[in-house]
């Protein structure tokens, strides 16, 4: 099947909204399952397994933002070769980009486990909850390739755009934990193992399924040569390389809220995991977004539509606000039927009370920054994402929780992070307006470069800071 820069003509707000959909489907179908594993651990009435899951989801994040982070570097460079009309070149830089995942995840995944007891005790955990976050973190951390080459494939799906099959990427490998998680944590009584070993096999149908699309259905991706994985990794690195930075910022202050959380106890922590398992499924839409219009930036870049590129940004906007406020107002509603759900009682149901009525109208701001952060790093600015992301992590998260903990304790730490992205978030889409405005006008004086591959990063970073003279700030991802 030829890959067709398909993206180039129809209605930007059409591709934005199937490729959201679709991308979504599968996306919260794997958040849905993290939340019911979360949900399956609370019947189980142990504290400590619910606050496990929430110390061994903070060490997750930051591997799962690495494999992101490569995901988007592999899915840009693709997609702008697609877009230039180059398959061959497009079909190599996948088979680079595979090879260079799976090298990075397995020492990633691997290295993780002699260090899991320190950086569990960093992030507070103690006693039988840190055994418990260990226990689970020993089996799952080992198949981390699995999962980034299982989400580059869904990316190189999404580049050619394909978005049913990239969603079936995901969609499966959920039905397969939601099949598990029961039978393994109460059939077989393995509780919190269980729920390691079925994310464990979802893994696997994840690589499959993705590996099935992008090799057999497409023939995407070529077997690369040793000759060509150094400057194909150059390639992916000069985009790969500040978003993983970018991406990396976010579990840092994920970190640090956790780390701010554990000091009121285990039960301040499992309130702070059922809304983190939360967020996902009811914002995967937003997750999903980020992801969807990537592809589409790209192949518009690389046959120099720049009005597209600005359509498509004002599109994601759209979409994004819409969604946001319909779910806050559900959440709202029905902040109830979760906190029974969750079986939550005093500072636990607190928190989660907290989020459904404020916190989760923070996302109208992390919206902002995903979609902000999506046009950096598909249109060659990617190290204003690393510089946004960053500025939330540091100086958006640790002064406004640590205000916010010592004015109201447990539940200013939530607010501490809404005040940290309402800043960032609405600095960022300012920028990226800024970007996208100049970007056309700036480019004709280069003389059209190939965007079939991005800048070297230098080159990149200077040219962005250029644009920024009179918007100068920070912001991050989500």
């Amino acid at each position: 099947m030829a890959a067709g820069a398909k993206f180039t003509t129809g209605s930007p707000l059409r591709h934005v909204a199937v490729m959201t959909t679709t991308g979504s489907i599968g996306l919260m179908a794997v958040f849905a399952v993290d939340l019911a594993n979360l949900f399956y651990i609370s019947i189980l009435g142990v504290k400590e397994l619910a606050a496990a899951v929430g110390f061994a989801g903070a060490v997750l994040f930051f591997q799962i933002s690495l494999c992101i982070g490569l995901t988007i570097g592999a899915g840009a460079i693709v997609a702008r070769a697609i877009g230039a009309g180059d398959r061959e070149q497009a079909r190599r830089l996948a088979g680079s980009s595979l090879v260079w995942m799976g090298l990075v995840t397995t020492a990633i995944g691997l290295l993780t486990i002699p260090f899991l007891d320190p950086i569990l005790s960093a992030l507070g955990a103690h006693d039988e909850t840190k055994l418990f976050a260990v226990s689970y973190l020993r089996i799952v951390s080992p198949t981390l390739p699995l999962l980034g080459i299982g989400m580059c494939l869904s990316a190189l799906l999404r580049a050619v755009g394909d978005a049913r099959r990239a969603m079936n990427v995901t969609l499966f490998a959920g039905l397969a934990t939601a099949v598990l998680d029961p039978i393994l944590i109460f059939g077989f009584d393995l509780d919190l193992v269980g729920a390691a070993i079925a994310a464990l096999l979802s893994r696997g149908v994840l690589f499959y399924i993705g590996w099935h699309g992008a090799v057999r259905v497409h023939d995407l991706v070529a077997w690369p040569k040793a000759s060509s994985l150094i400057p194909d990794g150059r390639a992916l690195f000069s985009v790969a390389g500040p978003a993983t930075l970018t991406n990396i910022a976010t579990p840092v202050a994920s970190a640090y809220v956790t780390y701010s959380m554990a000091k009121f106890g285990d039960a301040a922590v499992a309130g702070l995991a059922i809304a983190d398992r939360i967020v996902p499924v009811a914002f995967g839409v937003i997750f999903a977004l980020t992801g969807a219009v990537g592809p589409i930036f790209a192949q518009n870049l690389g046959a120099h539509r720049y009005d597209r590129i600005a359509e498509t940004l004002r599109a994601a906007l759209f979409v994004m606000l819409g969604y946001v406020l319909s779910v806050w107002l559900l959440l709202f509603l029905g902040q109830d039927i979760v906190v029974r759900i969750f079986s939550a009682t005093g500072i636990t149901a607190d928190l989660v009370r907290l989020f459904c009525n404020v916190a989760a109208g923070g996302f109208l701001f992390v919206g902002c920054l995903f979609v902000a952060n999506s046009a950096f790093n598909n249109l060659g600015f990617p190290l204003l994402s690393t510089v946004f992301n960053w500025g939330r992590a540091t100086l958006g998260t640790i002064p406004f929780v640590t205000l916010g903990a010592w004015m109201w304790q447990a539940e200013g730490v939530l607010y501490g992070q809404m005040a940290g992205a309402l800043i960032f978030g609405l600095a960022a889409l300012l920028t990226a307006f800024r970007v996208v405005g100049r970007l056309g006008r700036d480019l004709d004086r280069r003389d059209q470069p190939d965007w079939s591959a991005p800048a070297p990063v230098p080159a990149t970073g200077k040219a962005a800071l250029a644009t920024l003279t009179a918007s100068a700030s920070r912001t991050p991802k989500g």
